[in-house]
């Protein structure tokens, strides 16, 4: 039996696609659930005449970029359903993975409320992880998001039956993700400020057993499946 090849594109940086897609010179640029907002800080090194402000709901992350501070970008504590601007401030809104950390109940109210800050025209870029591949299948064994994922999709599907917006460009691709070794991944994956994965010793013998096959002498390295959906702001 013949079996179809992958032609699903590795994409190391992801600034690359959304650069693909949107304009990103002069823009103001409002990010969702920022984190470390990596890609905004390089967006802004390739575009300083852009800005972009930075949403984080957690504390600690959100201290930590008040102490970084860079041209260009601006933090503040927040959640993507009850956005602090007024309408029509911004020309692109980024969800990175964010999507998906939103409370179920609240998805809808937040897709709305980034169409209200957005000004016609607008772009509404939302990139979320598929729940599928190897590196999920460990990360599901102390953070099962099958259900949030799947409601972040029908959120947007939802979205789009409105007058208010329209979907413009669909992309998958695989992201690599590497880990010096199953310390690194605990720390990073297992243990995240923003929230308590309630790991005891059972729990981490049993991921540390499913990482290990994955490691190598130089780390171990997954692709992570990625599916991107670019909504536009009707006038």
């Amino acid at each position: 039996m013949n079996i179809a090849q992958d032609h699903t594109p590795l994409i190391a940086d992801e600034l690359d696609l959304l650069a693909e897609l949107v304009p990103l010179a002069g823009q103001d640029i409002i990010e969702l659930g920022c984190g470390a907002a990596a890609l905004a800080r390089q967006l802004l090194q390739r575009h300083a005449d852009s800005h972009v402000t930075g949403v984080e709901v957690d504390e600690r992350q959100h201290a930590k970029n008040l102490a970084a501070p860079q041209p260009g970008l601006r933090f503040m504590a927040g959640v993507a359903q009850d956005i602090y601007f007024e309408d029509r401030q911004f020309d692109l809104a980024l969800m990175l993975k964010s999507l998906h950390h939103v409370p179920m109940a609240w998805m809808a109210t937040a897709l709305s409320e980034v169409g209200r800050v957005l000004r016609p025209g607008g772009h509404l870029y939302i990139s979320e992880p598929v729940f599928a591949g190897a590196f999920n299948e460990i990360v599901r064994l102390f953070n099962d998001e099958g259900a949030v994922r799947a409601a972040a999709q029908a959120a947007i599907d939802a979205a789009l039956q409105e007058d208010g917006w329209e979907q413009v460009a669909e992309r998958r691709f695989h992201t690599p993700v590497t880990f010096a070794d199953f310390d690194a991944f605990e720390q990073r994956m297992m243990r995240p400020t923003f929230a308590d994965h309630r790991i005891d010793e059972a729990k981490l013998a049993q991921v540390r057993a499913a990482f290990e096959p994955h490691k190598g002498a130089d780390g171990a390295h997954f692709e992570r499946p990625m599916h991107v959906r670019l909504l536009r702001r009707r006038a």
